[in-house]
């Protein structure tokens, strides 16, 4: 990396001082950093595929094989402002959406614009929990265990189909979420056999 910081002519000192002065900056750079260690804590001996980010007909941050099974996998992050430590914990939201608004198709054949993710499109979310004592640790859940929207302008429907922006979590962690991914992996595999 010291070569990069060379030819760009800045310092570690530099790329500290501007990732403090810029959220969103910070923002992709702990996603893409979780991405990697997603892989490095738990998945570094699988067969790994990273899909193009700017694929939407293909989502997820990276797709592994488990047990014969293809399973894509998505890593978001905590919102750094809404964590809080509370008695016993933490507490905070995860943003779980689309960098942009965009229209999606419904396993109705109809579409909607929006910034919700739809239901299915990953099977494993992996939830970067950093903010949660500055430790790297996740929190895993199976895609139909995501809440579903509430926004009261999409119909019922849609509201079935879509996944909620910003859901809550908590450390330590609640059912449905996990601190491992392989009971997640394995209900994967039952579904998807």
């Amino acid at each position: 990396m010291g070569d990069f910081f060379q030819r760009l002519g800045i310092s570690p000192d530099d790329v500290e001082e501007i990732v403090a002065k810029s959220p969103s900056l910070r923002g992709f750079l702990v996603g893409y950093l979780a991405e990697e260690k997603l892989v490095e804590m738990y998945f570094k001996d699988f067969s790994i595929e990273k899909p193009d980010d700017h694929d939407r007909k293909s989502k997820g941050d990276r797709v592994l094989v488990y047990k014969s099974i293809k399973v894509r996998v998505e890593v978001k992050s905590l919102q750094t402002n809404s964590v809080r430590e509370v008695p016993g914990g933490w507490t905070g939201r995860f943003q779980c959406d689309a960098s942009d608004s965009r229209r999606v198709k419904l396993p109705n054949g109809k579409s909607v614009k929006t910034v919700c993710l739809v239901v299915g499109t990953f099977d494993l979310l992996a939830v970067n929990l950093f903010e949660f004592g500055q430790k790297w640790r996740f929190g895993f859940i199976h895609n139909n265990d995501l809440p579903r929207s509430t926004y009261e302008k999409y119909t019922p429907y849609q509201r079935k189909h879509l996944l909620q922006t910003t859901p809550a979590i908590t450390w330590p962690l609640r059912p449905p979420f996990e601190a491992e991914p392989w009971p997640v992996l394995e209900r994967i595999v039952r579904d998807k056999s």
